[in-house]
This record gives C-alpha cells, sequence and structure tokens, in this order.
C-alpha cells in the first residue's frame, strides 16, 4: 500500500489491519505478531485492547504482553526487551511455549511466572521496545501511537500521580533517545493518532497520520 503522510486521512478499521495481517504467513512459528510501541502515555494499552478485542471476535487465539510487565523497574526497559525477545519470542519461534514473570511494581521485584502457549494465533507486544528492530523478522505489523508531551504527561500522572513526576519525566528524556537510535517510528507500518480529534468509534477504527501496509511476499522464511 502506498505511504501516506496527513492528518486529514479517513479512519482505518482495526478489522482490515486484521485482514490484512491474517491474508499473509505468520513469521513467529505459527503466530502472528503485531508490536505496538510509541511513547508513554500516547495509549498503547489502549490501542491493544482494541485490537484484541477485534481479533477475538473473529475466533483468533489472542495475547496481550504488556512490556510493563517485563521492565525491572522505572531504569528496566533495556532487560525488559531482551526478556520478550529471548524467553518469549524466540522460544515461540522455536516451536516452545513463551515464558515470563511478571514485574511487581510495588515490591519492585519480579513476581508469577506467565506461560504463553505456542498454539497462540495472535501475539500483540505493546510497549516501549516491542518494535525494537531485532524482533522486526518476526513482526507481521507494527504500529506507532503518539501525542503530544503534554497530554502524555497529563495522562501519566492522572494514573500514576505527582510523586512520580520526575520519574515520568526521567523516562520521557529516555524514550526520545531511544526512539532516534532504533528509528522506531519511522520503521512502523501505520502511525496512529493518540489524541485525535476527527470522529470515529475507537473500538473499530484508527485516526492514522500515515499508513504503508508490508507486501504479503516479505515474509520470513
Amino acid at each position: 500500500m502506498e505511504s501516506t503522510e496527513t492528518n486529514d486521512i479517513a479512519p482505518l478499521t482495526i478489522d482490515s489491519l486484521l485482514d490484512h495481517v491474517q491474508a499473509a504467513p505468520p513469521r513467529l512459528g505459527a503466530t502472528r505478531l503485531i508490536g505496538i510501541d510509541g511513547p508513554a502515555g500516547s495509549g498503547k494499552s489502549t490501542l491493544a485492547a482494541h485490537v484484541a478485542a477485534r481479533a477475538e471476535a473473529r475466533g483468533l487465539l489472542t495475547r496481550v504482553i504488556h512490556m510493563d510487565d517485563l521492565y525491572d523497574g522505572w531504569a528496566g526497559a533495556v532487560r525488559g526487551f531482551g526478556l520478550l525477545r529471548d524467553h518469549v519470542l524466540q522460544r515461540i519461534a522455536d516451536g516452545r511455549e513463551g515464558r515470563y514473570r511478571r514485574y511487581d511494581w510495588h515490591a519492585g521485584a519480579y513476581a508469577e511466572l506467565h506461560v504463553v502457549p505456542v498454539t497462540v494465533e495472535l501475539l500483540i507486544v505493546e510497549g516501549v521496545t516491542s518494535c525494537d528492530r531485532d524482533v522486526d523478522h518476526w513482526q507481521s505489523l507494527r504500529l506507532w501511537i503518539e501525542t503530544s508531551n503534554e497530554v502524555r504527561l497529563e495522562r501519566g500522572i492522572a494514573r500514576d500521580g505527582e510523586a512520580l513526576r520526575d520519574h515520568w519525566l526521567e523516562w520521557m528524556r529516555w524514550e526520545r533517545d531511544h526512539f532516534a537510535e532504533q528509528a522506531t517510528r519511522s520503521r512502523a507500518h501505520v502511525i496512529v493518532d493518540g489524541d485525535p480529534s476527527v470522529p470515529h468509534d475507537p473500538a473499530l477504527e484508527l485516526v492514522t497520520k500515515s499508513v504503508a501496509l508490508p507486501p504479503h511476499d516479505s515474509a520470513a522464511s
């Protein structure tokens, strides 16, 4: 599909994206993988929930992994990505169940074990680092969602509390540099407006800034 970059593009249905993903061979063993990346507070977890709901509505065995459950605290995003790559995605690619322990932010330690069965048909990973280059070859679709720094910080403080403002500001500085090094936004197949003014049904549609879906013959062998 030809790439477009405009704020006036009509809403794109989530079902049309799932149609495109399902029309191509899976890249992660028998599993299709969607990554949803973008700055903190932009709406990644909400978007992941909407995509998962539409996938489940068509009968796909679907799992969502939140990178917040893998990070080793505020300074542990790089370690979290390594756990995703090595203990979840690589294992599924090898025909084994993925495994990870959820990070307990209150206890400051990893907690209970979670298993991702090799039979999962659609795996959605959302969070900063979910679309790092090391997993490109496994991903059927990369989504990037963004909004202004002011909106993102307001959302973050509303969720986490004023006491964590300094952590949020430091994280925003870190992720900015990380995204620049990874060229995450420019590698995305779809760029989503995380605070759109265009009328749409967020459970069914995305307001996009750019769409450049991968050709179906690009699946990894």
